[in-house]
C-alpha cells in the first residue's frame, strides 16, 4: 500500500479495497465480533419502516452485506437495490454472494463514483451508505449527489463508525482500533497499510454534531442521529 500513497485519495481508496477484497468479509466480522450485523438491521428497519415498496441506492456497497440483508428484508414486496462502489474487486465478491443467495432479480451493481452518480434526479426512494462515507474525497459533494438522486420525501440512511465519547471506552477503543486491529488485519490480509488507514479514517471523521450540520448544509432536512454500542457506530438519517 505504500506504493499508492502519492495517488489522489479516490484512486488510493479504490486500489486499497481491491487489494483486501478477498479477506474483507472475514476480517470485518472477526474484528467487530459480528456486532456490525445488528447495526445493519437497525438501519434496514429505518429504511423499511413505512411499509411501502422501496428502490434503494446502496452507495459504497463493498462486498454487498448491506445490499443483501436489505433485499432479504424486503422479501417479495417488489423492492430493488442498486449497489455502487469504486472497487471492482469488492463488487466481484458481491456478485458471487448475490448469485449464491439467488437475489440477482432484486440486486444490481456497478462500479461508480458517489460524488458523480450516473442516475437521473429523483430516481431512488432511499439512499443507504454503510461504513463508506468517511472514505469520500469530497463528502459535501457526495451528500449533494445523494440528495439529487433521492425522490421528494426520500430518505438517506448512513451507518458510520465513530470514536466513543465516554473517556474509558474511548481509551480502550483507541488502543484496540489503532494498535491491535492493524496488527490482526495485517496478519490475515498481508496488507498492514490498509488496516492502518481504516482506523485512521475513523479517528479523522467529524463528530456527530459537525457531520449533522454538514448534512443540513447540503440540503437535508429532519436530520437525526442515533449512537449504537457506546458510540462505536452511529446512524444518521436525513430527508429530502
Amino acid at each position: 500500500m505504500t506504493l499508492f500513497r502519492n495517488m489522489p485519495k479516490k484512486e488510493y481508496i479504490r486500489k486499497m479495497f481491491d487489494s483486501i477484497a478477498g479477506d474483507y468479509d472475514m476480517l470485518n466480522h472477526i474484528m467487530s465480533l459480528d456486532v456490525d450485523k445488528s447495526w445493519r438491521r437497525k438501519a434496514i428497519k429505518a429504511i423499511l419502516a413505512d411499509g411501502r415498496a422501496h428502490d434503494v441506492l446502496d452507495l459504497a456497497c463493498g462486498t454487498g452485506d448491506f445490499s443483501i440483508a436489505l433485499a432479504k428484508a424486503m422479501g417479495d414486496g417488489g423492492g430493488k437495490v442498486t449497489g455502487v462502489d469504486l472497487s471492482e474487486g469488492m463488487l466481484e465478491v458481491m456478485k458471487k454472494k448475490v448469485d449464491a443467495e439467488g437475489l440477482g432479480d432484486m440486486i444490481s451493481m456497478s462500479v461508480g463514483d458517489g460524488e458523480s452518480l450516473p442516475f437521473e434526479d429523483g430516481k431512488f426512494s432511499d439512499v443507504s451508505i454503510a461504513f463508506g462515507i468517511r472514505n469520500f474525497e469530497d463528502r459535501p459533494a457526495g451528500l449533494r449527489e445523494m440528495l439529487r438522486v433521492l425522490a421528494p420525501g426520500g430518505k438517506l440512511v448512513i451507518l458510520e463508525l465513530s470514536m466513543p465519547e465516554f473517556p474509558p471506552v474511548r481509551w480502550l477503543y483507541k488502543l484496540y482500533f489503532l494498535h491491535i486491529l492493524p496488527w490482526i488485519g495485517g496478519m490475515i490480509s498481508g496488507d498492514k497499510g490498509a488496516y492502518r488507514y481504516l482506523p485512521a479514517s475513523v479517528v479523522g471523521f467529524p463528530d456527530h454534531r459537525t457531520f449533522m450540520a454538514t448534512m443540513r448544509e447540503c440540503g437535508f432536512r429532519n436530520v437525526t442521529h442515533k449512537a449504537f454500542t457506546f458510540g462505536i457506530c452511529r446512524m444518521y438519517i436525513g430527508e429530502k
